[in-house]
């Protein structure tokens, strides 16, 4: 069955003869006509709208393009820094990290000796 906005066939050969003895043979291009120049006025409306509402939510989507990249942003500095300090968590590094810090120790207790006094300390020395 062909069908064209839900009219069938013989519904479209109805409204051509209703329209026929309506405005009679002489005016149906006038009547087509204006139906066609109120099509394309219509179609201009509606993509005016359409442009208007595109320029009006343009500055919206922008700044929500904006945020979306800053948080994005933020996130990933977040990520990488949660990384780094999983990975300063390794047990391997913090053992050798300890080892490094008590070879350091011992290598600075080498370099500066106890000073210890010269001969028997008394206690009366002691509260001078």
């Amino acid at each position: 069955m062909n069908t064209i906005l839900f009219i069938s066939g013989g519904e479209i050969i109805i409204v051509v003869l209703v329209v026929l003895l309506l405005f009679g043979a002489k005016s149906i291009p006038d009547v087509a006509r204006m139906l066609g120049k109120g099509m394309n006025e219509f179609r201009r409306a509606s993509e005016e709208i359409k442009r208007e509402f595109r320029e009006n939510t343009s500055d919206i989507t922008d700044v929500v393009k904006e945020t979306r990249e800053g948080i994005d942003t933020e996130i990933k500095a977040v990520n990488s820094a949660i990384e780094e300090e999983m990975s300063d968590d390794d047990p391997y590094k913090l053992k050798q990290n300890a080892e490094s810090a008590e070879a350091k120790d011992d290598s600075q207790s080498d370099e500066v000796p106890p000073v210890s006094p010269e001969g028997p300390v008394s206690r009366e020395d002691k509260l001078d």
